[in-house]
């Protein structure tokens, strides 16, 4: 089956009302185990495994999942299925079952298939927080490891910036549809269409959600080989993204400093929980990667483009 058609058809399903990604995967199995050659709207599959009232919704949503289908042909927007072989291996790897059904993507492809760190942090991030956030983008995107995060305003935002700013690649992972998407003016100058990619696993058009945040952090987390965590909060986004990581089994690297606002309490919690403390080289005044390096070598088959040199003496992030 053509790879537009399916992606239209699984556009169609997550539309409909009532038809959650775990039916659509449902659908999806079912239709590989009897006609891949068919359609995934065939009148017989979708009656088998959808309710009356479910199969009723498609027309409709078949048909406002056609218009946006202009709109994002218009904006070059690439869609990936699950079963489509561009789709990131190490993100069904690490989310099994939960890995999204459908990307939608704007940009370039071939960070997919990059060695990758995710990044998440407090939105109001204090100054050390921010230059810690920078400082170790940019040593690992000099080590020509992708950066990935969720384009929210402070870690987020200055993770991606710094992996442009030193020539390297990021990838945004969106917490609503992709036509919303719009390069925000903090970050145009840095943009770069060769060294982007732009990932909404949401409706084309859906707005921004805390359940949509959530969801996606799950995403980064699959799409990394390892995350990096700055100031999160006991509750909130970016401690259960930090715990989403270690359920994963994914390399969590938690900074802890003097000076932390007193609000940021989450690194200390997950260090108790298997996060790895992000120390600090005494030689560079930065962040030491050397062992988020190591972490990322382990768990791929593709080393960092450089060998991680001999660690210098180092400390907690101090200062």
């Amino acid at each position: 089956m053509a790879g537009r058609a399916l992606a239209l058809d699984l556009m169609t399903l997550l539309d409909a009302p009532g038809i959650g990604p775990s039916r659509v995967r449902k659908v999806l199995k079912r239709w590989q185990l009897i006609q891949e050659n068919g359609s995934l709207l065939d009148d017989h599959l979708v009656r088998e495994t959808l309710t009356a009232s479910q199969v009723a919704a498609l027309p409709t949503s078949r048909e406002r999942v056609q218009h946006h289908w202009d709109e994002l042909l218009k904006k070059n927007v690439h869609a990936l299925s699950i079963v489509d072989p561009a789709y990131p291996a190490a993100l069904k790897q690490t989310l099994g079952e939960d890995a999204p059904v459908l990307l939608l993507c704007i940009g370039n492809l071939e960070l997919l298939k990059k060695n990758s760190v995710g990044f998440c942090g407090s939105r109001e991030a204090t100054e050390k927080g921010i230059a810690t956030a920078r400082d170790s983008a940019d040593l690992l995107a000099r080590e020509g490891i992708n950066i990935v995060s969720g384009f929210a305003a402070g870690v987020d935002m200055n993770a991606h910036r710094a992996a442009l700013g030193a020539g390297g690649t990021t990838t945004v992972v969106l917490a609503e549809g992709i036509l919303r998407f719009r390069i925000k003016k903090e970050i145009r100058d840095d943009w770069d269409d060769q060294r982007t990619l732009v990932v909404s696993e949401f409706g084309p058009n859906l707005p921004w959600s805390v359940s949509h945040a959530m969801q996606r952090n799950r995403t980064i987390c699959g799409l990394s080989r390892a995350m990096i965590l700055i100031e999160a909060r006991s509750t909130g986004g970016s401690i259960e993204a930090g715990r989403d990581c270690l359920k994963l089994g994914l390399p969590l690297f938690a900074a802890v400093y003097e000076g932390m606002p007193e609000a940021a309490t989450g690194n200390q919690k997950l260090l108790t929980q298997g996060a790895h403390r992000l120390m600090k080289s005494r030689a560079m005044n930065r962040p030491n990667i050397r062992s988020v390096l190591e972490a990322i070598a382990l768990g791929s088959v593709d080393p960092p483009q450089s060998t991680p040199p001999e660690p210098p003496p180092q400390m907690p992030l101090l200062g």
